[in-house]
């Protein structure tokens, strides 16, 4: 039958087929049973429209339908779970956009944590309590995620308040990627007595009688040469810290994330989290990227390690999302990038692009971007960068004019809360107007960037989600300091669009995850207050009390822990 539509009839033929799309939903819908039904609540669907829903069905691990309370209910199988939200805010399950987290899983069994600890008394306790639980000789490592704006005493511990509360043990207490403190133990166990040790430009301070006091000011690299030296924990150890890791992130609604490699990773490192994935007990989605694991040959290097990995390599629960984000080694330290360093740069991106790789690049300084972005474009003339999803990640000071040609890319912009923990450290640097401007979160997104979230967690930064969010909106740091004007706040929506839709288009995931829409994979977040009214203040201090991944329950707490 052909159907004639006259003058005027463009809404009836759009009516006509929305209700044909409806009524074709309808059946497919009422075609399966649900085996989980989550109701009586508030779903932030995060869809186009970011629309809000009362209940959402779930079957065989993904989303069957969303609407009302009634409506889901009759989609339940003879034995579904029917779970009353009591109101309470569901969001789909975040990911972090660029974190180091396979790195952080390794050691999180065995570090000392002081990420969120209020006071330097209490963070020496802890290092106290573990000196007392483990053996003389021992290591006591906190590898990084604490400033001192945390604590109520605003300031760092001292060698001497280290040496007497842990005497017999080695100590190795690291902060951010610009210093680090080793009792007299630690210097002893790895034969540090002079600058030339703590190469490429560490700096030991000294005292009175030019004796090194234990304090090491150093950048990442050198950083990352004198954790390489410690003892690693075993195979066993490592698979402990990592569903342990991953578990502590299920309790903050994390459901996935991208991993960036960095510093320290070998190809040894990714040992645990793929034994985890092969024995189906990940509970975060890992999608990961690979670095140049040393300077000197990162392209042959790469290329070697990716010859079994081409791009999406793997399934639903990890896969190899591409090189990144330490690309080449002697320009990765924010400096002004050589000559050399670029055409290796160049020669490295060309490849990338040439084999569909997605990139992720750490890069700081805009007043040097602009040598990157001339690579891309480049490249871009011979291999359309913008269906690649490559991401800057940091970049806080990115220009207007910087952002725009990223946006002529289709560039990422991949920001995560540094400032969070370095605001003061930048309005000292570039005077408070200036800070108030950064990052220019929403001008990008006016100019139509993708913009991502994420932590850049563990060493320099926690792994919370939420205090992320916190910072995003109202630019405070985490001494009290607001540094980044509200003008360049995103929106409520904005923020947690960043932390799900966003991140998963980072992951290459999009199409998967990232909203709670029919077909995609049930993995959400069952929140503690209202991510949408809570005042700003409070929104750091909310937790997951339900997370899913793929409909199965991976952390739960009262009141739906009981009966589990």
């Amino acid at each position: 039958m052909m159907l004639w539509l006259g003058s005027g009839s463009a809404k009836f033929a759009r009516y006509l087929a929305a209700t044909i799309i409806a009524a074709s939903f309808a059946t497919v819908a009422s075609a399966q049973t649900a085996d989980t039904i989550l109701f009586n609540g508030k779903i932030l669907t995060v869809d186009k429209d970011f629309s809000q829903q009362e209940a959402l069905a779930i079957g065989d691990g993904k989303i069957l339908a969303t609407g009302t309370s009634a409506a889901m209910k009759k989609l339940a199988g003879d034995k579904a779970r029917l779970v009353d939200l009591g109101g309470r805010t569901v969001i789909p399950g975040l990911t972090d956009g660029h974190i180091h987290g396979i790195r952080a899983a390794l050691t999180f069994g065995t570090e000392v944590n002081w990420i969120g600890v209020p006071t330097l008394k209490d963070a020496l306790e802890k290092i106290r309590a573990a000196a007392t639980a483990q053996s003389p000789g021992s290591w006591i490592v906190v590898a990084g995620g604490w400033t001192e704006a945390q604590f109520a005493e605003k300031r760092r511990p001292t060698p001497s308040e280290v040496a007497a509360i842990a005497p017999d043990n080695p100590v190795y207490i690291q902060h951010l990627y610009d210093w680090l403190l080793l009792s007299p133990k630690a210097m002893e166990a790895l034969n540090i007595r002079d600058d030339n040790d703590v190469t490429p430009g560490g700096k030991l301070a000294r005292d009175g009688d030019n004796k090194p006091t234990g304090i090491i000011e150093a950048g990442g690299n050198a950083l990352g040469r004198i954790f390489d030296k410690l003892p690693k924990p075993t195979m066993e150890q490592q698979v402990d810290g990592s569903k342990k890791f991953f578990r502590e992130m299920n309790t903050l609604g994390i459901t996935g994330i991208v991993d960036g490699g960095g510093v320290s990773m070998y190809p040894a490192s990714y040992q645990a989290v793929f034994k985890l994935w092969r024995d189906k007990q990940l509970t975060v989605r890992v999608a990961y990227h690979l670095c140049s694991p040393k300077p000197g040959g990162e392209l042959a290097d790469v290329q070697n390690l990716t010859q079994l990995l081409p791009p999406g390599f793997g399934d639903s629960m990890l896969h190899f999302n591409g090189p990144g984000e330490i690309i080449i080694w002697a320009d990765w330290t924010d400096g002004d990038i050589t000559p050399d360093g670029k055409a290796k740069l160049a020669e490295f991106l060309r490849w990338a692009a040439s084999n569909g790789y997605t990139i992720q690049l750490h890069w700081n300084p805009d007043r040097t971007v602009h040598d990157l972005l001339d690579v891309i474009e480049g490249i871009d003339k011979d291999y359309p960068v913008r269906d690649l999803r490559w991401a800057v990640l940091h970049l806080y000071n990115a220009s207007e004019d910087s952002l725009k040609r990223m946006k002529s890319l289709g560039l990422i912009w991949g920001v995560q809360d540094g400032l969070y923990f370095g605001g003061e450290r930048l309005q000292k640097e570039v005077g408070a107007e200036q800070a108030r401007m950064m990052p220019r979160i929403a001008t990008a997104m006016k100019l139509g960037l993708v913009v991502g979230a994420g932590t850049d967690a563990h060493r320099v930064s926690s792994y919370n989600p939420f205090v992320s969010l916190q910072w995003y909106l109202d630019g405070t740091t985490i001494g009290g300091t607001k540094t980044r004007g509200d003008e360049e706040a995103p929106s409520r929506r904005q923020a947690l669009e960043m932390y799900t839709r966003n991140s998963a288009f980072m992951a290459n995931d999009d199409d998967k995850r990232g909203t709670l829409e029919p077909g995609k994979f049930a993995d959400l977040a069952v929140l503690s207050a209202d991510y949408m009214t809570a005042p700003v203040n409070d929104i750091g201090k909310i937790r997951s009390v339900l997370t899913m991944v793929g409909g199965k329950v991976v952390y739960a707490a009262p009141p739906f822990a009981e009966g589990r």
